[in-house]
């Protein structure tokens, strides 16, 4: 076994592998840019080896960089990781050159089947059922142009290279198929260094199921269930589950035997994934193979007690798999919550900064993967439910513009569907992350949605429920009036310290009343409240009487409460006569007011919010890569005005109506914050 590796990687992948790493008993080597000198992956590694800038053309995809750290520390084997140099054919050789072994599948393999348009050939060629497309390489955007219309719109533009959702473009017409080809070639070179893009029908309605498979260097394929995919946004996975509640046992089979004679004709060995998209009648087709770990890899982890990471360094220690099929089985259900610094009320636009707080929930050890012993948290208590959370970062460190905006990784598992749904409804509810735009509201609120809370989603579940963009959840009737007996009960436990002056009122306190006005989601609410030393029954206007109970204390940023004998977990920040309540997707503004000061409030008036209508308005941090328009131009609705580039994805931005562009003032290359005006329209 080896005794020490390299981590060709970075933030949460890095830190999962250097988990593992160390159970074994395996010294580890961080890599790190200019930006990730003070990474969380960086303290965690038992040697660390600066490789250049902040940009990953820089640094983490410079193979001869990479090379020399591995020379400088002796390590004998490199995991990769997934994105940067995973499926890199030309790393795994230079590897291969010095002698050094690489956690990942053969070159050969790599190169067959990481590179999408030679692993549809292969897979055709293997009488797999593929989608139709064009696997030639596309010279220019009129080529792609003629090319999606040959195939018929919707068609998917897609880096050949490609991977995370980087270089994926769908289009729907001829303008966003020659917008989309550019975009897409511009973020296949940034990320990948490959600009090859290749074009294929869009299916529409399907859902995206994949296999994981693991072999040895001995002859053993093996599948490991599959994992649901569908909850995409942009093609990158948000929400991941394991298995999907959507295959039946054959279909299962089928889609896992077909995976693994996929592998096995190109000599794979090491953990990798088989793409499929399936239909209504659960006919699959194959969509790719990534020849690498896959980002939700812990889901198939928390059901079958594999430890995936582990197993691939067996494997490329030449190890045989200490299982066979029969051995593989499928233990309750497991949930994937991709949490990433990008805020869903700007259309998911990335965002940076400083974690001024960041308290992931407590890791709770439960299910096969805490039975097999492979639990990387080993202080972490027993459960009937299991909680856990990969991650990057650490309260204080900083989120950059240069890298992928995923922060971490929530998993749960349960019993059950139900169970691992409701587990990570709560758990969510108790992440606690501020200082950046983050997506923890948005994945609440799909956690609660009756769709997928019935397994009845396709990849364009995003698409199609929030047509809009995501403007917040929005809770039912009886959760908030919940949240405002809870908030009152709070706000009564605030007063109440209010009242008390040490060594002036002595036990002539001022009394707190026993009615409140609750204002809250453009409802207003009148309360009762009678306490005793154990909380509070808060009697609604209906006559109902919910039963409050917690320990929370004012100034304390999250509550778990009890109410009406259920539990609720707030996010909670102070704000005039209330609180700012986070909780299912929904961020509350609550005020808490005695019924005169109600009264009164009611007739303030309202503050009108400045008119920003005319104007051109940066939506993330990011870099102006091109501007599309003159001043003096007249312009269309849905006219390209502007690119702006931030954490490796372009993003157009098109006129909302028409109009004349009066001035710009912005140029390419300039970095510009949220809400800085790009150009002003007359």
């Amino acid at each position: 076994m080896f005794k020490k590796i390299l981590i060709a990687n970075r933030g949460e992948i890095a830190c999962r592998v250097i988990k593992t790493a160390r159970r074994m008993g395996i010294a580890t080597v961080a890599i790190h840019s200019d930006a990730d000198r003070n990474a969380l992956h960086v303290a965690m590694a038992d040697e660390a080896v600066h490789i250049g800038p902040s940009p990953a053309s820089e640094s983490y995809i410079v193979i001869d960089k990479v090379m020399d750290a591995i020379r400088q520390t002796g390590a004998e084997a490199v995991h990769p990781g997934y994105g940067f140099l995973s499926e890199n054919k030309l790393f795994a050789e230079a590897l291969e050159k010095e002698g050094v072994a690489f956690i990942g599948p053969p070159a050969k393999a790599i190169e067959a089947m990481g590179d999408k348009i030679t692993s549809k050939k292969i897979a055709a060629e293997a009488g797999v059922s593929t989608v139709p497309g064009y696997m030639g390489l596309i010279a220019d955007a009129d080529e792609a142009v003629k090319i999606a219309g040959e195939i018929g719109y919707p068609v998917m533009i897609k880096a050949s290279a490609g991977g995370g959702g980087k270089g994926m473009r769908i289009a729907w017409n001829e303008r966003e198929a020659r917008d989309g080809f550019q975009s897409s070639k511009n973020e296949a070179k940034s990320s990948f260094g490959d600009d090859r893009i290749f074009i294929e029908k869009f299916v529409t309605q399907p859902r995206h199921i994949e296999i994981q498979v693991l072999a040895d260097q001995h002859g053993t394929c093996l599948y490991l269930g599959e994992r649901e995919c569908s909850i995409q946004r942009r093609n990158q996975k948000v929400i991941e589950e394991a298995p999907s509640p959507f295959l039946d046992e054959a279909t299962r089979k089928a889609m896992g035997e077909q995976a693994c004679a996929l592998a096995e004709a190109v000599g794979y060995t090491s953990a990798g994934t088989v793409e499929f998209i399936v239909d209504g009648d659960r006919n699959f087709y194959f969509l790719e193979m990534n020849t690498r770990l896959q980002v939700e890899h812990p889901v198939t982890e928390l059901i079958t007690g594999v430890d995936l990471v582990e197993q691939m360094i067996h494997v490329a220690a030449g190890e045989k798999l200490p299982m066979a099929q029969k051995d593989v089985t499928l233990t309750g259900w497991a949930m994937e919550s991709r949490l990433y610094a990008e805020d869903p009320y700007r259309n998911f636009l990335p965002s940076i900064g400083r974690l001024t707080r960041y308290r992931p929930p407590q890791e709770i050890a439960a299910g096969p993967l805490a039975t097999a012993g492979k639990w990387h948290e080993a202080d972490a208590p027993d459960g009937e439910t299991a909680v856990r959370n990969d991650t990057g970062v650490f309260e204080g460190g900083e989120i950059s513009m240069y890298y992928d905006p995923m922060i971490a990784k929530l998993c749960t598992w349960g019993e059950d569907r139900a169970t691992a749904i409701e587990a990570m409804r709560v758990a969510l509810d108790g992440f606690e992350v501020e200082g950046i735009g983050h997506n923890l509201p948005f994945l609440s609120a799909v956690m609660d949605h009756p769709k997928f809370a019935a397994g009845d989603m396709t990849t364009a579940f995003i698409a199609e429920e929030y047509p809009d963009g995501f403007q917040g959840a929005t809770l039912p009737q009886d959760e908030l009036m919940r949240i405002a007996a809870a908030a009152a009960a709070m706000h009564r436990v605030a007063e109440i310290r209010r009242t008390r002056i040490s060594g002036r009122l002595g036990n002539h306190e001022r009394r707190v009343g026993r009615d409140w006005v609750v204002t809250l989601a453009e409802e207003t609410v009148a309360l009762t409240i009678d306490a005793d030393r154990e909380g509070a029954d808060v009697t609604l206007p209906d006559g109902v009487v919910l039963r409050v109970e917690s320990d929370w204390r004012p100034g304390q940023p999250l509550a778990r409460l009890s109410v009406g004998g259920a539990p609720l977990v707030m996010k909670v920040g102070k704000i005039p006569a209330g609180f700012r309540l986070r909780t299912r997707g929904a961020d509350l503004k609550v005020r808490i007011r005695a019924p005169r000061a109600a009264e009164l409030a009611a007739r303030m008036p309202q503050k009108e919010p400045p008119d920003t209508s005319k104007l051109l308005l940066c939506p993330m941090p990011g870099l102006i890569v091109k501007i599309d328009v003159a001043e003096g131009d007249a312009v269309e609705e849905g006219q390209a005005l502007c690119t702006v580039e931030a954490m490796k994805m372009e993003n157009i931005l098109r006129a909302e109506r028409k109009g004349t562009v009066a001035t710009i003032k912005a140029s390419p290359g300039d970095s510009l914050a949220v809400d800085d005006v790009i150009m002003e329209f007359e």
